[in-house]
């Protein structure tokens, strides 16, 4: 397995140092009867020992020739379960039902689709306990950005709501094979029980989303088509000020003035 060549178009970088490794799996920590999924294993750097730990394992895979060895190299290891398949097709919440409980996600994700995966995943929130990936490390910095900080917008906006995120490693270029030209770091996101109404509000992510598309103009002129001055004002928020300033409870009730409004 270690002869496959990276693809371009997956944005595969193969994680191969093994202190790296073993800090990752020790952050994991996986336990006997947990529902692991390794989302894109490639050469299988994480796969053995997450395994073996929790004792079953689903790994998605894209890459066909990645995949046929994986399938290949488990062969007699029926609790190593392989879908080859985009993980922004996967149906986490029938993934969760099927296996009996909460998965807990695990991913050197390809920079690529981490942005979109990690949307995708918040229609999946409640099948989810935890998820230990590996981004960008502005990406990282984004997710973990309190408001009024330059890195803070419209994904730790989103997934605030939905999750707890932590920074717990940074990783250098020279731990994969080929080396991005990016820093990298690991995120660790374990999903919230309590999450509060205001994020579920239809027009939650719109208003966001309109918010910081617009970021540096006020609010009055950035949330035009959801929001009158009179509205934000009713919400409780300054018609002048910017998206990067407000707390996501804020942009919360902006979504729920929007939504009394439409009704």
């Amino acid at each position: 397995m270690n002869e496959h060549r990276a693809r371009k178009r997956f944005g595969q970088h193969f994680l191969h140092d093994p202190l790296v490794i073993d800090r990752i799996l020790t952050l994991i920590d996986a336990r006997p009867c947990e529902h692991l999924v390794e989302i894109g294993p490639g050469r299988g750097a994480l796969t053995d020992a997450l395994l073996a730990a929790a004792g079953a394992l689903d790994a998605v895979e894209i890459d066909r020739d990645l995949a046929a060895a994986l399938r290949e190299r488990h062969r007699d290891q029926p609790q190593f379960r392989l879908h080859e398949r985009d993980a922004l097709q996967m149906d986490w919440s029938a993934l969760a039902r099927e296996r009996g409980g909460p998965l807990r996600l695990v991913g050197n994700l390809p920079y690529n689709i981490s942005t979109p995966l990690l949307f995708a995943l918040l229609a999946h929130a409640g099948a989810l306990h935890d998820a230990h990936f590996m981004l960008q490390r502005e990406v990282v910095d984004r997710i973990v950005a309190a408001p009024g900080s330059e890195a803070y917008g419209r994904l730790g906006v989103m997934l605030a709501p939905f999750v707890s995120a932590e920074r717990v490693l940074d990783v250098g270029p020279g731990a994969f094979q080929p080396p991005p030209r990016v820093q990298s770091a690991v995120v660790r996101m374990a999903l919230r029980t309590d999450v509060p109404a205001w994020a579920r509000t239809p027009l939650y992510g719109q208003v966001v989303a309109a918010a910081f598309n617009q970021r540096r103009k006020q609010l009055r002129n950035a949330l035009a088509t959801l929001l009158d001055v009179e509205g934000i004002r009713a919400a409780g928020i300054d018609p002048t000020a910017r998206a990067e300033t407000l707390a996501p409870e804020q942009f919360g009730a902006l979504a729920q003035r929007a939504a009394d409004m439409v009704h």
